[in-house]
């Protein structure tokens, strides 16, 4: 089994969608940092390369996908199987980066080697499902609510995300103030080691011409 991991940065992205290749069976891996109690919502969708036709076809029959979120500490926030297109959410549950890995599952016997993948994923950070919501309106007033509630809440992460980079970058600066603060201590004492060792060699080399009579 491959594994891979793309290093993409969603801190003020609240959605990002792409595609990428792998093989059948094959697990790739994205990487997210958020902060604490976040929503992510992820969408998926298999499309299988068809040799005869020499392109991806619309949908993957036969192939699932395996879902699994962890943390670096090892917390599994989530890990299912899905269809060959399907909807996943999570909510993080400490600050930092989270690793997402999606894995095809085949439904076949036997898998073939030269089965090529096109995956295309949409994450969205601190978001629910608006058009789902705005599907079940039955009017223009509800429609509009919906809309503002979005929006609030879009702010709400924005300010969310902002404090969590203040708090990394407030860590950051007091790590350097310590480590700039060590070093200057380190030089100034270096500096008396080498007074000193500079004052014994001078009273040692008195001392000797002393003795030798030579002053």
């Amino acid at each position: 089994m491959h594994k891979a991991a793309f290093l993409l940065s969603f801190c003020f992205s609240l959605s990002t969608a792409f595609y990428f290749h792998a093989g059948e069976r094959e697990e790739k891996c994205i990487i997210e940092d958020i902060p604490s109690d976040t929503l992510i919502t992820g969408s998926f969708k298999i499309q299988q390369w068809d040799l005869g036709r020499h392109d991806f076809l619309e949908s993957a029959p036969g192939l699932g996908m395996f879902v699994t979120v962890t943390t670096y500490s090892d917390e599994v926030l989530l890990s299912k199987l899905y269809g060959p297109q399907g909807t996943f959410y999570f909510t993080s549950h400490s600050p930092g980066e989270h690793i997402i890995c999606l894995q095809s599952n085949s439904t076949r016997l036997v898998s073939f080697g030269g089965s090529k993948l096109r995956i295309h994923l949409d994450i969205r950070v601190g978001e629910h499902d608006l058009d789902a919501a705005i599907t079940q309106a039955k009017d223009k007033v509800n429609e509009v609510s919906f809309k503002l509630e979005h929006l609030i809440e879009q702010i709400e992460q924005i300010v969310k995300e902002q404090n969590y980079q203040r708090d990394r970058e407030e860590k950051f600066r007091m790590t350097s103030e310590d480590t700039n603060s060590n070093v200057l201590w380190w030089a100034f004492t270096q500096t008396l080691i080498f007074i000193s060792v500079g004052i014994f060699q001078m009273k040692s080399l008195k001392n000797f011409f002393i003795a030798k009579k030579l002053v």
